[in-house]
């Protein structure tokens, strides 16, 4: 391999250095979407972006694609700038709304736009790769909504893109159609791809995910593999129910957070035995239920507001 071929498969594929981005509208306050964001994507990683509504996710997609540009800070894709990187089809994205005309066919929407690349890939090819090949003659204003964002995901692959993002890939599917879609995701993931995505659904992110990047309020709170996610998620829940007050960290004999709601308490603890057997022997705890945190509970963990 030449030293040209090594350079390039070492250029990270997504490099976000310092990057705010401030929305500045006469008459109202600035609103800064994201404050200071730094990462780096090797090429051929699948990464979950995660955050609740308003932690910059579609910002950030938006800025990697050359749709607005940074207020500080820069952005890379395959070591070229977001728009040449478009320009080149080094790029592809699934978005969640919008791009689609509902009067033309799948199959003319696809022809169309294959026609606009310098080197497409076969249409008939993403057709299948896309599990279109049954309504490629359907008007797409008469496909489902999780055949449209089928639709979408055959569109960004026109182009053969090196780095494919994917905002909220699955919405409006069904789980089986959810199930089809990632499947044909680790598909593109083992051609070399380099996979970015959004979802809600965090399943989704725990099934696929190799590294999950959190959001929150517009800067970043975690980046780690998705395995250390799951290790800091490896504590235990303790749920009970309780006729008398509940017990303070400080009476606890192990490091406990506890939750209350009424009656009820949430404690994550490392030692769940031990938790419960002093619960039972010493409080008024009854119903006592253990079980092992989730990636869903650390996210909420992460995103919960600051005392």
């Amino acid at each position: 391999m030449s030293t040209t071929d090594l350079r390039a498969k070492h250029t990270p594929a997504i490099k976000v250095s310092g990057v705010s981005k401030t929305f500045t509208t006469r008459g109202s306050e600035p609103v800064r979407a994201l404050s200071e964001v730094s990462f780096s994507i090797s090429q051929g990683e699948i990464v979950g972006l995660l955050g609740t509504n308003g932690a910059g996710k579609t910002t950030l997609f938006d800025l990697i694609l050359g749709l607005t540009t940074p207020t500080a800070g820069n952005i890379a894709v395959l070591g070229r700038t977001p728009r040449a990187a478009v320009q080149g089809s080094e790029i592809g994205a699934v978005l969640q709304t919008g791009g689609l005309l509902p009067e033309l066919t799948v199959l003319d929407t696809l022809q169309m736009m294959s026609a606009t690349f310098p080197h497409p890939l076969p249409v008939r090819d993403i057709a299948e790769q896309a599990d279109l090949t049954r309504i490629l003659h359907r008007k797409v204003g008469k496909c489902s909504g999780g055949e449209q964002q089928r639709v979408r995901f055959a569109l960004a692959l026109l182009g053969n893109p090196r780095v494919l993002l994917l905002d909220e890939p699955t919405a409006g599917m069904d789980a089986n159609a959810r199930h089809e879609f990632w499947t044909t995701m680790r598909r593109q993931a083992e051609l070399g791809r380099t996979i970015v995505f959004a979802t809600h659904y965090l399943e989704e992110a725990d099934n696929f995910a190799q590294r999950i990047i959190l959001l929150h309020e517009g800067k970043l709170r975690a980046d780690a593999s998705a395995q250390d996610f799951r290790e800091h998620s490896a504590q235990r829940i303790v749920e009970a129910k309780f006729a008398g007050p509940v017990p303070s960290t400080d009476e606890l004999p192990i490091s406990t957070e506890i939750s209350q709601s009424g009656d009820y308490a949430r404690m994550v603890t490392s030692d769940s035995d031990a938790l419960a057997r002093y619960l039972l022997n010493h409080t008024s705890a009854r119903n006592i239920t253990i079980r092992n945190r989730s990636l869903e509970d650390a996210f909420l963990t992460m995103t919960a507001p600051q005392p």
